[in-house]
């Protein structure tokens, strides 16, 4: 990370800290719901199918900067079928960076060719090992590994939701991100309970045991891009909801935090792990603070 970018999160946290602030730092565009997979903890992909045009995405993107928003993601669907004439998702990328956002990122499903450099990270979907993810997703697992291997650079972070199906599968995608090329990480979520998809829902106990395995796969070397200082709320689902330092604009619409917020209790069921871990920064909790400089610092 460059210095003059660590130097403006330091004093947006500071501030936000010290005067309780809700001004967002953290946005994410949703280029499209289409999606060329059918997951099946998936409750938002292929409602509508329209790839929002360039003019649209382009404004939201400014609305998001002028809002204070440095930290971009783009999302989905799947945000490599976004095209718009000849302008593509790695245009989107480029001019995003033009604009000033200091950290630009990606939400895949990985069965696109990786060609993004200029993203800071790219957030690939993996779901287990090869049969649990295949179950999941269908038969993509040998695509995305096969996609991964031929990548512009190292700029992939892993990112798995954990659900009944695939949860006793989190050591296997700690591995894999540990011993894969142009891997840099792997992060979290338990899932979220859309009430199309409850049936995914983790236990208590489920969700204790997951993160001693990810506690367990720190210790042994694996790179994992979240906070063990945030767990016990996770476990609980004790931290605060929602995430007024993230805001997710889709079609013209600005919501707080995630599109879930329109569903009503399922904040309090949220299993997005940065939620739990921006809310408890943002609150002042020191241990998040000194565990998420060290992690950020080492992974972006």
């Amino acid at each position: 990370m460059k210095l003059s970018s660590f130097l403006h999160f330091a004093a947006f946290g500071i501030k936000t800290i010290l005067f309780r602030g809700k001004d967002p730092i953290l946005g994410t565009v949703i280029l499209t719901d289409a999606c060329n997979l059918h997951c099946k903890h998936c409750s938002v992909n292929n409602i509508t199918a329209v790839i929002h045009p360039y003019t649209r995405i382009r404004g939201e993107m400014q609305t998001l900067y002028d809002r204070g928003v440095r930290i971009l993601f783009f999302c989905g669907g799947e945000t490599f079928l976004w095209r718009d004439g000849e302008k593509t998702l790695r245009d989107l990328v480029i001019e995003a960076k033009a604009m000033g956002f200091l950290i630009v990122n990606v939400v895949t499903n990985g069965t696109f060719p990786l060609n993004l450099p200029e993203a800071d990270l790219i957030l690939l979907s993996l779901d287990g090992d090869r049969e649990k993810h295949n179950e999941i997703r269908g038969d993509t697992y040998d695509t995305i590994l096969y996609n991964i291997d031929r990548a512009a650079r190292d700029n992939i972070c892993l990112y798995m939701a954990i659900n009944q199906i695939n949860k006793d599968t989190v050591r296997d995608v700690c591995i894999t991100a540990r011993d894969t090329k142009n891997i840099r990480a792997v992060s979290f979520n338990f899932h979220t309970p859309y009430p199309d998809t409850a049936d995914l829902a983790l236990t208590r106990e489920d969700k204790a045991a997951c993160c001693r395995v990810i506690t367990d796969m720190m210790a042994e070397g694996a790179p994992v891009f979240n906070l063990k200082s945030a767990f016990p709320y996770l476990i609980d689902n004790s931290f605060p909801t929602p995430c007024h330092q993230c805001l997710v604009i889709e079609n013209g619409k600005i919501s707080t935090c995630g599109r879930c917020i329109d569903v009503p209790g399922l904040c309090e069921k949220c299993g997005y792990f940065f939620v739990a871990e921006y809310t408890l920064l943002f609150r002042g909790n020191v241990r998040i603070l000194a565990e998420m400089l060290k992690t950020y610092l080492k992974y972006i």
